[in-house]
């Protein structure tokens, strides 16, 4: 379970960026909403597989509640994932 977490975490990271970055800007700006609905449903998706996830590996792995409060806070933030994955993996995953 935790190689499937660390897949998703980064699969979230990055469809979080690309919603932030280039799925946003195409709707704003240039007036392309199907953009910001097709990658913030696969985004909305990984995110709750995310949480999900880091949800269930806690309680396996016995995770401190501020780790878990650290994954939370990581899918919620630009790169957080990516921070997260490499603070936390080492240590409690």
């Amino acid at each position: 379970m935790t190689k499937l977490f660390r897949w998703i975490g980064f699969a979230e990271g990055v469809s979080f960026l690309i919603l932030l970055g280039i799925a946003m800007p195409l709707k704003y700006w240039l007036g392309y909403p199907l953009a910001t609905r097709i990658v913030g449903m696969a985004h909305g998706i990984l995110f709750i597989l995310y949480v999900g996830l880091a949800t269930l590996i806690s309680i396996e792995k016995k995770w401190p509640t501020r780790v878990l409060m650290w994954a939370y806070a990581a899918s919620v933030l630009p790169f957080g994932t990516f921070v997260f994955q490499r603070r936390f993996n080492e240590h409690h995953v």
